[in-house]
């Protein structure tokens, strides 16, 4: 039996109790990951150091999944980036993420579809709504085509139509698949052969780098994902004098995220916000107390659907992709002017009891307060929370009574609820993981709008956007 954190024996639910880890345990990981964020700015002080004594250009390299709509965004940002800034791509084929790191990729790549073409238009860019999975074969022959190209000039060009013959169906997008077909069997393309070496050489030297997606910029040993991280990347170059010519080093990024702006008009409750948080998320973290302030300045009911950690759903967590999230989470909270990254995880014991409290918090009102405090100590103020003594911390700055919320303390009422919302999650939005939102109203019956649902913490300015945009449209 592993130990816990709380000292206490017996099984957890589902695989936490393989999760479970000593104080001693936490304290090493906490102090860990307080150290990753320096060791990065370090890393990235020695690489800059290196290209100016080799007088090398500033590089970017694009690991590129052909039937991933992350990757297809990413590629037709390219050519507004190359414009803007200093410096030289490179372009890597990678096939699709395996299922240790996607665990549910139908469900991702239906998602994936979905997302990109509700954030297209945000960022001046294109993706086909309603588009289709595409299939196999299409895909197979695209890749072969593209890795015959990876050298040529025209690469991006001819990557970015290629794609949107993938995800469209009109008439320009299937003369473009017949044109590759032609040219495969003409023998202007890379052989079965070529293109599994191209494709297993990308996945290697992502693998090396600690990452496992597609839609990946790689810039002097860090990661960017798709356009949603682009604005790091490009105040990263702004800092290092990579802009352009004719563009200064203070000049607003290409690809900013949008605002957390819900507009002047109040919804007065004709808009709801559900919210899915769990308490042992970083995005949920770092998120959290915005979204509730989001909802607060448009006048948004907010209603709270705590789920499971993944992890303690039986999902698997490796390695690098954990701390691929904790730095990604600490520079996004970092953009928002958000405390984060002191981290006492609370995996295991300490979740189990935080949400036995759950109902209790909510039947005195204060259920949006205790989420807050918990995520608070866990994430940063670097504080246990399945102690007794932690716990009683998390509860007082709810603005509860300790000794009210002792009978609870370890309860197992919650659960059927918070499995009840994983199938909500799963189930009727589609999706799996946390935060995740959905926007309901206004209106009711056929008069309603359809329900907004989005996953990420990097999504909560999509709400924002349909908020203002429903009440600009009901006013």
């Amino acid at each position: 039996m592993a130990s816990r954190s709380d000292g206490s024996s017996g099984d957890l639910p589902g695989s936490a109790s393989r999760q479970d880890r000593s104080p001693r345990e936490r304290e090493i990981q906490r102090l860990l990951m307080l150290a990753l964020p320096r060791l990065r700015r370090l890393d990235a002080g020695r690489r800059e150091l290196l290209r100016r004594l080799r007088r090398a250009p500033h590089e970017i390299e694009l690991f590129h999944q052909v039937d991933d709509p992350y990757s297809q965004l990413a590629l037709e940002a390219v050519p507004r980036l190359a414009e803007r800034h200093a410096v030289r791509f490179r372009f890597r084929l990678v096939p699709a993420t395996d299922r240790l790191h996607a665990p549910e990729p139908e469900l991702l790549a239906a998602w994936a579809r979905r997302d990109c073409a509700a954030i297209a238009p945000h960022y001046g860019l294109a993706f086909p709504a309603g588009a289709e999975r595409p299939e196999p074969e299409a895909v197979r022959a695209t890749e072969r085509w593209l890795a015959g190209r990876l050298d040529h000039a025209d690469f991006v060009a001819d990557a970015i139509a290629a794609g949107r013959a993938l995800w469209s169906r009109d008439e320009a997008a299937r003369d473009l698949r017949d044109r590759i077909a032609q040219d495969l069997r003409d023998g202007r393309g890379a052989t079965e052969a070529e293109t599994d070496r191209l494709l297993a050489e990308g996945k290697a030297l992502r693998a090396k780098r600690r990452h496992y997606s597609g839609g990946m910029f790689w810039y002097a040993g860090e990661w960017y994902w798709g356009v949603d991280r682009l604005h790091h990347l490009e105040r990263r170059l702004g800092a290092l004098g990579a802009s352009g010519t004719g563009a200064s080093a203070d000049a607003p990024p290409c690809f900013p995220r949008p605002p957390l702006d819900p507009g002047l008009i109040r919804a007065d409750g004709r808009l709801t916000l559900e919210i899915f948080p769990s308490l042992r998320s970083p995005y949920t973290a770092m998120i959290f107390e915005k979204s509730l302030a989001l909802a607060r300045e448009a006048g948004v009911s907010v209603v709270l659907r705590p789920v499971m950690p993944m992890v303690m759903r039986g999902v698997p967590a490796p390695a690098a992709k954990g701390i691929y999230i904790m730095l990604d989470a600490k520079r996004e909270a970092d953009a928002l002017g958000v405390p984060f990254g002191n981290m006492y995880d609370p995996i295991g014991r300490a979740v189990l009891r935080g949400f036995s409290l759950w109902p209790f918090a909510r039947s005195r009102g204060r259920e949006a307060e205790f989420i807050a405090a918990f995520l608070r100590a866990a994430f940063v103020e670097g504080r246990p929370t399945g102690t007794d003594a932690g716990l009683r911390r998390v509860v007082e700055s709810a603005g509860l009574s300790w000794s009210e919320a002792l009978p609870f303390v370890d309860s197992t009422d919650c659960l059927e609820e918070l499995e009840a919302n994983r199938r909500l999650l799963y189930e009727e939005l589609g999706l799996w993981g946390v935060p995740s939102f959905r926007l309901r109203g206004p209106g009711s019956g056929a008069a309603s709008e359809p329900d907004l649902c989005v996953w990420g913490q990097d999504r909560l300015w999509l709400v924002a956007a349909e908020i203002r945009r429903r009440l600009a449209r009901s006013a």
